[in-house]
């Protein structure tokens, strides 16, 4: 038996921000359009609203990726009737897989789990597409540092739905106990290990800390990866 480890992607070990931001300016300019800090405060603040309704089955991934593009260009006054709104999403997603950018301190803490923490495995639990998760983790060497992932466009189902950890668990087949599920999402991460009956550790916890930690049955909570690293190792042991 093994110390699994699902870490959630975003935010948690990769700066998805930073890649996001790479790729929103490349296709908005590419149109003729000027991209500041406005119009990303824009899209992301649209754009976490979707996946709110994705990961609660109330739209579709194609709906999401059509939608957020079309409420982008409209901010930015173009006639979207000309815009594929889809190959658009496809560009955007093509550059950030090739600029990924780690949580500073993020490949150092892989390093010592690998190194300190015997018998653990480490994968990587996200929502989203594969060749984007696959393509920032590769572009900055983290696939070294990791055993597999597990990618909702690829299984078909999203964080936080029972099914998507089912299919976890199921493929990796190890008991329940030792599986710990790491994240900054409460709404993703932390509800899908509630779901799971699995512990969790919410990383980089913000807001009412105790009001979430006790409405999602949150095990333990950590605000860097010095602190992370010290949770897992002595619940490893």
């Amino acid at each position: 038996m093994h110390h699994i480890f699902l870490f959630d992607l975003d935010m948690t070990l990769l700066d998805f921000h930073a890649s996001e931001y790479i790729g929103l300016k490349t296709v908005v300019e590419a149109e003729g359009f000027k991209f500041d800090d406005e119009l990303y405060k824009y899209f992301k603040a649209r754009n976490k609203e979707l996946w709110l309704e994705l990961e609660k089955g109330t739209i579709s991934r194609t709906e999401l990726f059509e939608t957020r593009f079309r409420l982008l260009f409209e901010r930015c006054g173009a006639d979207v009737s000309r815009i594929d709104l889809l190959k658009k999403n496809g560009d955007f997603i093509s550059t950030m897989a090739k600029n990924g950018v780690a949580m500073d301190g993020a490949e150092d803490f892989l390093k010592r789990i690998r190194e300190n923490i015997k018998d653990s495995r480490i994968y990587i639990i996200t929502n989203g597409v594969q060749v984007n998760a696959e393509g920032r983790i590769k572009s900055i060497g983290l696939d070294k540092l990791i055993d597999d992932l597990f990618v909702s466009e690829t299984i078909g189902a999203n964080k936080p739905s029972k099914e998507y950890f089912d299919i976890v668990l199921d493929t990796i087949n190890e008991p329940d106990s030792k599986y710990m599920v790491i994240g900054d999402s409460l709404t993703s991460d932390m509800l899908g290990a509630k779901n799971a009956g699995l512990d969790s550790c919410w990383f980089m916890p913000e807001g009412d800390i105790d009001k979430a930690m006790e409405e999602y049955d949150i095990s333990y909570k950590a605000s860097s990866f010095d602190e992370l690293y010290d949770i897992l190792k002595k619940w490893a042991s």
